[in-house]
């Protein structure tokens, strides 16, 4: 085990407080319809440095504390962009409560145009809440984030799309915590209210002593109201998804009553409550003639996978009636990727 040098330890960890300090000021600030902009930077002791861009904005009255992340995987593009454009677009003067928004969660991912994953410690930052405090490059900013900016939030949006090699449909999602009736009642009708067609609930099945892995499932096991959305797809910018999510995020601001600019909720809602993941076992090239959205039925061949001489190595049957929520679009595909999420509505 490597013993560092205890001025190296304090060096880090006074770093981390300055950081918390910045933030700490820029929220506690008691001016009122006021627009910050924060740099957090963090470094570990392997090298590494980063940091955390954040816009705090007050509203002209005091209110709930709506927080917005984006980019926490830094290749999905439209939540990015998307959120870039709230940062522009929301009137200070018109907004009750606060707002925080990190427009760029994984920076190190963006701006290395690198899918899922931290390219500096090789750690997805979706799959490493709570964090640490003195972990690596990525444990660090999800320990900020779970400690800093999900302690402060009465709303934790997480908002997501379909990653470089990813097709999936716009939707919107929140757990189903039984324990947390109240958080949850909100998050679906939130969830009702954003303007999606397809609204997705998932089980909530880990206690409180277990590590929540995901950016909004922290949220959720420390007691917040949370939601996610997924929206956009392929590592491209679509400007239709661009617009669905900014649409979202007002019609959820307006439902808490923090700023009116609400278009309503969509009017045919599908709602979904029982997802199958459909994984690889094998390395090699993937096809499928199926998209994000098409219907599937039970026992169907949905894809498969060949090596390098066209020889089929696996075939995918749908387990289940249903469509296509998001698949693997692109021809390279690895043992234990997820090839294809069919969800559907099952009656409880």
């Amino acid at each position: 085990m490597r013993i560092l040098p205890l001025f190296i330890v304090i060096f880090f960890l006074s770093q981390l407080t300055l950081a918390q300090s910045a933030f700490q000021k820029a929220f506690d600030s008691n001016v009122n319809s006021s627009k910050e902009n924060v740099r957090i930077n963090f470094s570990d002791t392997a090298g590494n440095s980063g940091y955390l861009p954040i816009t705090i904005i007050k509203g002209k009255t005091k209110g709930p504390v709506f927080t917005i992340v984006a980019g926490v995987h830094g290749y999905e593009y439209p939540p990015i962009i998307a959120t870039q454009n709230l940062i522009k677009e929301i009137k200070k003067d018109s907004l009750n409560g606060t707002l925080i928004i990190i427009p760029i969660a994984n920076t190190a991912s963006f701006f290395t145009r690198t899918p899922f994953i931290n390219p500096q410690d090789k750690k997805n930052l979706n799959n490493a809440f709570p964090g640490k405090k003195n972990g690596t490059i990525t444990e660090q900013i999800a320990h900020f984030i779970t400690t800093n900016i999900i302690s402060k939030s009465d709303v934790f949006l997480d908002i997501h799309g379909g990653d470089a090699c990813e097709d999936l449909i716009p939707f919107v999602c929140y757990y189903n915590n039984p324990k947390k009736a109240t958080q949850t009642a909100l998050a679906k009708k939130l969830s009702e209210n954003s303007g999606f067609e397809y609204v997705v609930s998932y089980p909530y099945n880990i206690s409180n002593k277990e590590p929540a892995k995901y950016t909004f499932k922290q949220a959720v096991q420390d007691g917040k109201t949370a939601l996610s959305i997924e929206c956009g797809k392929l590592g491209n910018v679509q400007s239709e998804n661009v617009a669905l999510i900014e649409k979202a995020v007002y019609n959820m601001l307006g439902t808490m009553n923090m700023y009116a600019n609400s278009t309503g909720s969509h009017k045919n809602i599908i709602h979904c409550n029982n997802q199958i993941y459909i994984k690889s076992n094998v390395k090699g090239i993937f096809y499928s003639q199926y998209k994000a959205g098409n219907k599937v039925k039970k026992d169907a061949i949905i894809g498969y996978t060949t090596n390098e001489f066209g020889v089929i190595l696996e075939e995918y049957k749908a387990t289940t009636d249903g469509f296509v929520l998001y698949m693997l679009a692109t021809p390279p595909i690895n043992i234990d990727d997820t090839v294809m999420c069919i969800s559907a509505y099952t009656k409880n």
